[in-house]
């Protein structure tokens, strides 16, 4: 979303948006007439991945690279024929941004990606999903170095771990930029000729590759190829890096040492759009199992089964065919939430969750309801929607939660309190369902999750497939900053 804003209700019930969120997604594209219009539309089908900020840059062959960078939707910044007319060229990348909480003040327009750089052998623009989790680190050593950085982005450190690479091409210095990298990335570059997509290692964020008539396309998700009518080619793999021409095609190499895969669990859960692919399988129906999951695990008696829209659908879906409990939309979301001309006075900020959601008073009046919602992240949310229920007349309350509970803090970008501000670090399902007064609570297990988006035996201890520290608290890419600032990471048992 944009910066805060006296009148941005968004912004004022900020308390309330009790979500975690993807802090970016990545386009790009080569090889096509006007590239800026297909990166632009590629940046709405990912808009859910950011909403605060978006840039693109392009290349062309007579004006050279050119940028433009902007705070809030992309449909609001990169539609005017105004701003789409200085971005000229065949060849594009962009970015949407969601920054940290714990961001040291408001995003600054030099935070937006994608970031350039001029090289001797030309400029380059790169965009980063992902975090970098010894990023200060390597900027202490690189400002030690004489580096001046014009951004408070982690994802800057890769422009200046190639300036000082002693490599002849601009792909290699990107290697050998990304080897010095821990933590997660799926980077999008381009050169005056050249896109470019990375994958960490761990192929902890997803990136994929498309074929769109004559050029290609690599995007965070395959709901941005659908959007201009790309084919879906493949994933690009953890630890690979593709060098795409429209003369030459896909060339791929591979940088990095070998390690096995921790996809983030929780693109299934959340962050991905329902309608992509992921491994090949449907997102949403990946959703709609873990509600399968999920009533097996807890069921219980009631009259209706009622998403907490729009993450919950699904899930509530799968919970209502397996249940044999009816599915209702007891809880219908405002589309139009956003800016308003009304003093947010302290009395309208309490609204918060009322202005985004209201509830269907005729349906939910005297049944027993369960909530289907993607996560309990600090409760804010949970209690206020229960109360809204309770206000309309249900005679129980059930949450049944579409994922294992949140203890832990992401470092590979994504946007999580505090531990201490994690409802699940300090309290224990009972006394979680004590705190949010609700009926009862049920969160589906860790090797429900497994089994929903494949893994037919549940999680495996000792070789775990996905990263799944928010709920287990192992993780696979030492977050070596926080831990010199304090964080303690979990005991051995």
């Amino acid at each position: 979303m944009p910066p805060a804003h006296p009148f941005d209700f968004a912004a004022a019930g900020d308390g309330d948006d009790d979500h975690l969120h993807e802090e970016c997604g990545v386009f790009g594209v080569v090889g096509v007439t006007d590239a800026a219009n297909f990166v632009a539309l590629g940046l709405h089908a990912l808009q859910h991945r950011g909403q605060e900020a978006g840039g693109i840059v392009t290349y062309d062959p007579e004006q050279g690279f050119n940028s433009a960078r902007r705070f809030g939707y992309v449909r609001d910044n990169f539609t005017s024929p105004s701003v789409m007319e200085t971005l000229p060229g065949s060849l594009g990348i962009g970015h949407v941004r969601y920054s940290t909480a714990g961001s040291k003040g408001p995003t600054q327009i030099r935070d937006v990606q994608p970031f350039f750089g001029e090289f001797s052998m030309g400029g380059a623009a790169i965009a980063h999903n992902g975090n970098i989790t010894n990023a200060e680190a390597l900027r202490r050593e690189l400002i030690e170095r004489g580096s001046i950085f014009q951004s408070s982005s982690d994802s800057e450190c890769i422009i200046h771990l190639m300036a000082r690479s002693l490599q002849r091409d601009i792909p290699a210095r990107m290697e050998d930029a990304l080897r010095r990298v821990e933590g997660a990335f799926s980077v999008v570059a381009m050169t005056r000729t050249k896109l470019i997509g990375v994958r960490d290692p761990l192929g902890v964020r997803p990136l994929v590759l498309g074929r769109v008539g004559e050029g290609w396309c690599i995007a965070s998700e395959t709901c941005a190829l659908d959007i201009i009518g790309a084919e879906f080619v493949r994933e690009i793999e953890p630890g690979e890096m593709v060098v795409v021409t429209p003369e030459r095609g896909v060339e791929s190499v591979r940088p990095f040492r070998p390690q096995r895969p921790r996809f983030c669990i929780f693109e299934h859960v959340y962050f991905s759009r329902p309608d992509s692919l992921i491994g090949g399988r449907s997102v949403y129906e990946t959703r709609r199992q873990i509600g399968v999951e999920l009533a097996r695990e807890a069921p219980v008696d009631a009259d209706l089964v009622c998403p907490v829209p729009d993450s919950g659908t699904p899930a509530a879906i799968g919970f209502s065919q397996e249940s044999g409990i009816p599915y209702a939309m007891g809880i219908v979301r405002n589309q139009y939430m956003g800016r308003t001309f009304i003093e947010p006075t302290e009395q309208i900020r309490n609204m918060g969750v009322r202005l985004k959601l209201n509830v269907n008073r005729a349906l939910i009046a005297g049944k027993r309801v369960i909530l289907v919602d993607d996560s309990v992240v600090r409760g804010t949310t949970s209690r206020k929607i229960k109360e809204m229920i309770l206000d309309a007349g249900a005679a129980e309350v059930h949450f049944r939660i579409a994922s294992p509970p949140t203890a832990w803090p992401c470092f590979y970008g994504v946007d999580t309190p505090q531990r201490e501000k994690l409802l699940a670090a300090t309290m224990s399902e009972d006394e979680m369902r004590d705190h949010l007064e609700v009926d009862s609570l049920k969160f589906i297990s860790l090797d429900g999750l497994y089994r929903a988006v494949g893994e037919a035996k549940g999680r495996d201890p000792n070789q775990p497939q996905y990263c799944d520290a928010c709920f287990s608290g192992e993780y696979p890419v030492e977050p070596s900053d926080m831990i010199r600032k304090g964080f303690q990471l979990k005991a051995a048992e």
